[in-house]
């Protein structure tokens, strides 16, 4: 009877427990209408201290995920859009789903004229609809161009450096493989600016290491004196399975903000007619007035400003006085042509004037990239960049805008000058660049820093750096301290790939002027010392204020790691890349097989950058179903 009484009550507990919750990701959706009620289509939602942005569509509507961590907190939500008032509102994520819903008011833009002649002396225009260009006492009309949603790609005045993608090589004939590191994370946001705005980027603004490199990774930092440690591992490359993917991670040291030596900055901004868009002088306001926020007191400032002539609008001031360095950031308008190669002389003589010996002197230069007036030559300014930066003033570079971008005379400009290059398209952007990322934004660790990489052709048969293709070196550049390459901030990670086709038949190395660790190996005998060995890495680097580098290396065996985690999540921002570009060497890569990678592998997503990129993905598949479906009509 006893035994017939508990069965009842564990077939009665079977029956009333309920089956556990499945968790379900909170998600943010609403719609953004005008004041007469209809949609707004190209609106960006974004959210206080995430990257993630999502734009609305036709209906004005909007979805997007919230990372879980954010239950229970108030939420700052934004709606901007060209043409309207931006609108902010404030709302508690209590549940599952949050609603905002946001009617904007429409605000005319108003197009600003200033010619710049020297500290004070400024002339104003305001002309409603166009941009009146002052040069020399002749006036230009320069129509706005609307923003281009759909169908044939228009991508205006822009340019872009031509990229030749990489190929695979043979590991017996060219067995060394050497190149500059890249910190740059400016592609990223700029393909990101494309597909928010509807269109597909061009190919060649698909720098693919860039991409892979915009988001953080939790490699090793040095436990030693040294200011990199770099380490590899190796997995099954996604899109073509018998193939090898080896990465190379390689983490700057971390400094904390309150060690940061202090800062002589000067910041050099475009007021130029080519800037007075809503997404350029008003973003680049925004931007640096949270890179004041970060100032300290032993900090300094100064403001140059360009456009027909270069002017000094702030001289040098202490990081204490805030509200000064605002208020001359809040008196910039843009107008006239741009004189770039004057503003960055004058830029350099001011950080000249109050250099800090041991500090972080650095010019950061805010722009379109349209230096099409001036004394100077790109050649000439890329000439006093160099010798400034041997002199220890560094140089930083910020693109802003669209139509206008002249994206490969930037990067040119920040590598000349030990510096970064980002690319600005949101508050959210440069609130990863000035406050995320300060450290390394603001202070090098490491110059020169290069990697060669030699493959053993018993194990190697060919092949293949992901991107980098603008910074490949010879190989005897890499012993060369004469050689300029990448640097590195701190706390900067910076991630390498190669695709390998491995091969078990022994391959005859080719003789080379340089000694090679697998050149005069017979690997045949399995006894042999390096059979296992997939490849040797090389690191170069110099200290921050060194001229002379060092050399660190490590062997790679060829062990298969499984993939996941954060090595995942590369490989999926990879495939992403790849099929943007349409590479060659893309195998079976798929947008769909790189999101379902990425989904599976966010890890701990602090800022919301990969879930960013769940967005992108998602985007850039229902934006290539609308160009084909034009392509077909």
């Amino acid at each position: 009877m006893i035994r017939t009484f508990v069965s009842s009550l564990l077939a009665l507990a079977v029956v009333t427990v309920p089956p556990p919750r499945p968790h379900v990701q909170p998600v943010l959706t609403g719609t953004v209408s005008n004041s007469s009620g209809q949609p707004v289509q190209g609106a960006a939602i974004t959210v206080r201290d995430l990257v993630a942005q999502v734009i609305t569509g036709a209906d004005g509507k909007y979805r997007t995920p919230l990372p879980d961590s954010l239950r229970g907190r108030n939420l700052v939500i934004s709606a901007r859009a060209l043409g309207y008032q931006p609108q902010s509102t404030t709302i508690r994520v209590a549940g599952d789903s949050v609603v905002a819903n946001f009617t904007l008011a429409t605000s005319p833009l108003t197009l600003d004229q200033v010619v710049v002649t020297g500290a004070a002396a400024v002339q104003e225009r305001r002309v409603l609809g166009a941009t009146v260009a002052t040069v020399g006492g002749n006036e230009a009309k320069r129509p706005r161009t609307p923003v281009q949603l759909q169908g044939e790609p228009d991508y205006g005045t822009e340019v872009y450096g031509r990229i030749s993608e990489n190929t695979f090589r043979s590991a017996r004939q060219v067995p060394l493989s050497t190149f500059s590191i890249d910190v740059d994370r400016a592609s990223y946001a700029n393909v990101r600016r494309f597909i928010n705005s509807g269109q597909l980027p061009p190919a060649d603004a698909i720098r693919l290491e860039e991409l892979v490199n915009y988001f953080p990774y939790d490699y090793a930092a040095p436990t030693s004196d040294d200011p990199v440690h770099f380490n590899a591992d190796v997995a099954r490359a996604p899109w073509a399975p018998n193939n090898r993917l080896v990465r190379i991670g390689v983490q700057a040291r971390r400094v904390p903000l309150e060690k940061l030596p202090p800062s002589n900055l000067v910041f050099l901004l475009d007021v130029s007619g080519s800037m007075s868009s809503a997404n350029k002088l008003p973003l680049v306001n925004e931007a640096f007035r949270m890179l004041v926020d970060q100032l300290r007191e032993n900090d300094r400032v100064a403001i140059v400003v360009y456009a027909g002539a270069a002017g000094l609008v702030l001289p040098s001031t202490p990081g204490s006085s805030k509200a000064e360095i605002r208020a001359a950031l809040d008196r910039l308008e843009a107008g006239g042509s741009t004189a770039g190669g004057a503003g960055i002389h004058l830029a350099y003589r001011v950080a000249t004037e109050h250099f800090i010996e041991g500090g972080n002197n650095r010019v950061i230069l805010a722009t379109d990239g349209d230096f099409n007036v001036g004394a100077s030559s790109d050649a000439e300014m890329e000439a006093l960049i160099e010798a400034k930066r041997a002199g220890g003033t560094f140089l930083t570079v910020l693109g802003f805008g669209m139509g206008n971008l002249k994206d490969s005379k930037l990067e040119k400009l920040a590598d000349r000058g030990n510096g970064n290059y980002a690319y600005v398209d949101s508050p959210l952007e440069a609130r990863k660049v000035f406050v995320h990322e300060f450290g390394g934004t603001m202070l090098t660790v490491a110059k020169d820093v290069k990697l060669q990489v030699e493959f053993n052709p018993a194990r190697v048969k060919s092949y293949r750096l992901l991107g980098y293709e603008n910074r490949l070196l010879n190989d005897q550049d890499f012993t060369d301290d004469r050689k300029d390459a990448g640097d590195m901030g701190a706390g900067h990670s910076v991630t390498a790939l190669y695709e390998i086709v491995p091969t078990d038949r022994y391959a005859e190395p080719k003789n080379t002027s340089i000694p090679l660790r697998y050149q005069d190996e017979r690997p045949l005998p399995r006894a042999s010392g390096t059979t296992g060995e997939l490849l040797q890495i090389k690191m170069r680097f110099k200290e921050r204020d060194g001229s002379k580098s060092r050399e660190v290396h490590t062997i790679v065996e060829d062990r298969l790691s499984p993939l996941r985690g954060e090595f995942a999540f590369a490989t999926a921002v990879a495939e992403y890349a790849m099929v943007l570009r349409g590479s060659k060497h893309a195998g079976s890569a798929s947008l769909a097989s790189a999101l379902a990678r990425a989904e599976g592998s966010l890890g701990e997503d602090v800022h919301g950058y990969r879930r960013d990129f769940l967005g992108l993905v998602r985007q850039t598949i229902e934006l290539r179903e609308r160009v084909a479906s034009i392509d077909r009509r």
